[in-house]
């Protein structure tokens, strides 16, 4: 018998990215964790972590008011976790330092990993989880509902 541990994660993101089992965006135009040309999903262990990690990559007089959160079911036990101790001493450097693609990118082009766990900056006692869509392990991954969510502008003030 073959353990499985499903979890739910969470994603912000504008409407027409609602439900993607592609990972477009990070594939166009790479990410802390990946390189262009590497497809990721990048979705967070809460609704409110996947809140603060899309606000902090927009500015906020931009943000569209109508977006959507998209609710993954995945099986954790098929994602590598990281610590902070694991990932690279700049990590955390602003812009995203080639040391945390290349991290990133190594593991998300292995087929047999559904992706990596790895912790959120902005909480590092939070996780980001970052699923490979060219995975073997992609049946494991299901799009559970996308529902609308109306960015509050009261962040700005």
């Amino acid at each position: 018998m073959e353990f499985t541990h499903k979890m739910r994660v969470y994603r912000l993101s504008k409407s027409k990215y609602r439900g993607d089992i592609e990972g477009v965006g990070a594939k166009l135009y790479g990410g802390r964790w990946n390189f262009e040309g590497t497809p990721c999903i990048y979705t967070s262990s809460s609704r409110a972590l996947a809140v603060l990690e899309f606000a902090v990559h927009s500015a906020l007089e931009l943000i569209p008011r109508a977006l959507h959160m998209t609710t993954y079911e995945i099986d954790a036990s098929q994602f590598l976790k990281f610590d902070e101790p694991d990932l690279p001493g700049n990590w955390k450097k602003m812009p995203a330092p080639v040391s945390t693609k290349k991290f990133g990118t190594r593991y998300l082009n292995n087929k047999e990993l559904a992706g990596i766990c790895v912790p959120s900056i902005l909480v590092p006692e939070e996780y980001n989880y970052l699923i490979n869509p060219e995975s073997l392990q992609m049946r494991l991954v299901t799009v559970i509902d996308t529902t609308d969510f109306v960015f509050d502008t009261r962040l700005e003030e």
